[in-house]
């Protein structure tokens, strides 16, 4: 199927050079900009699968879906592989795709209405951008190069890509050193997660396990204190608990909660006060409760 497009005549390539300290010119990015002549081009795959997340975890790649999301994923260390714009976030976006480390670096260009066709679903801001997926660091490495006092989450059980997202941007605006994403969770690569992320899953450490319950037994081992977000008998207010030293925060998914070798691995069970017609908040909202009131502990 062949598409019309006034806004761009052929491919074409764009080099970009400016001078270093010493006079010489140094090549900044080249750039590979091409109208969308057909929607099922070959190199728009990965935009046309945008709802068959495990196509892309196994590729390895996630997509960034939204204007701001895009401008971080632009801005982060992760290997960008190509871009589909309208014409008019092209223009916006120009700078930070010549300014990318990438040496060639493909941008397709199509209109609001070609995009939508494109992804199957409505783009309310017309950029986006895939990249591949980093190597993640071992706990290991996360906890020798993270400062003291370590202020860490965990998450189990959580299927909601959203959600998952949202708890990667509290983690990001509270301060967090890293998060750990039980083998339970989906995955915080997933479109939906990424933009849930706003994009700061670019910029926030962390490590996905096979087996959470062991994570926290050794964590514990390592002098962190466990603390299970779980309301049940017995569980200590938020308030009266000491977040100042060495935490990992626990959440598991809102209804089933965590798991008994999660619970059992934890040191304590910690809740939010509310009334008793309440007993529980989605792991979005319950998460930022907790990570606020750690930062607030910790001035």
């Amino acid at each position: 199927m062949s598409l019309g497009t006034a806004y761009v005549n052929s491919g074409y390539f764009s080099m970009l050079f400016i001078a270093n300290a010493d006079g010489f010119n140094s090549r900044v990015a080249i750039l590979h900009i091409q109208p969308v002549q057909a929607l099922d081009a070959p190199e728009l795959a990965l935009y046309l699968t945008l709802k068959r997340v495990e196509e892309h975890e196994r590729a390895g790649v996630l997509v960034a879906a939204n204007s701001k999301v895009v401008k971080r994923l632009l801005a982060s260390r992760y290997t960008v592989t190509s871009a589909l714009l309208t014409p008019a976030w092209l223009e916006k976006l120009e700078p930070q795709l010549r300014a990318r480390p990438e040496t060639e670096l493909p941008v397709y260009v199509a209109e609001q209405k070609v995009l939508e066709t494109i992804t199957g679903y409505q783009v309310h801001q017309g950029a986006l951008a895939v990249a591949k997926i980093p190597p993640l660091p071992d706990l290991a490495t996360l906890l020798k190069n993270s400062p003291r006092p370590l202020l860490l989450t965990a998450v189990e059980g959580i299927a909601s890509a959203e959600n998952l997202g949202a708890v990667v941007r509290n983690c990001a605006a509270f301060g967090a050193h890293f998060l750990i994403v039980g083998e339970t969770c989906g995955s915080p690569f997933q479109r939906r997660a990424v933009q849930g992320s706003m994009g700061t899953i670019f910029e926030q450490p962390l490590v996905r396990v096979e087996n959470l319950a062991a994570t926290l037994t050794d964590l514990r081992a390592r002098g962190v204190r466990c603390l299970a977000a779980h309301p049940r008998p017995g569980a200590k207010k938020l308030s009266a608990v000491d977040l100042r030293g060495d935490c990992c925060l626990v959440f598991g998914a809102e209804g089933p909660g965590l798991t008994a070798s999660a619970l059992a691995a934890c040191d304590d069970a910690v809740e939010i006060p509310m009334p008793s017609h309440m007993n529980s908040l989605n792991v979005a909202v319950a998460s930022g409760v907790f990570l606020y009131e750690a930062t607030r502990q910790r001035g």
